[in-house]
């Protein structure tokens, strides 16, 4: 991901895609230890990006409307 401190809300929405997209292409090991907790909050952090990316979409969106 990128080191600046300023970033767009276009900017912070495609690094989350970025990091959606490395946690897909991630494949779970069941037979090692730990790994449906490290499944789980792979998957939390999926939905938390995936909302944060709609709430990144709304701003944008109520911002064009001023």
């Amino acid at each position: 991901m990128s080191e600046s401190l300023a970033m767009t809300p276009s900017g912070a929405a495609r690094e989350l895609l970025e990091l959606i997209a490395a946690l897909d292409r991630r494949v779970p090991h069941v037979e090692r230890a730990g790994e449906a907790s490290i499944a789980r909050d792979a998957a939390a952090l999926k939905a938390r990006a995936l909302k944060r990316i709609e709430e990144l979409e709304r701003e944008a969106a109520y911002a064009d409307k001023k």
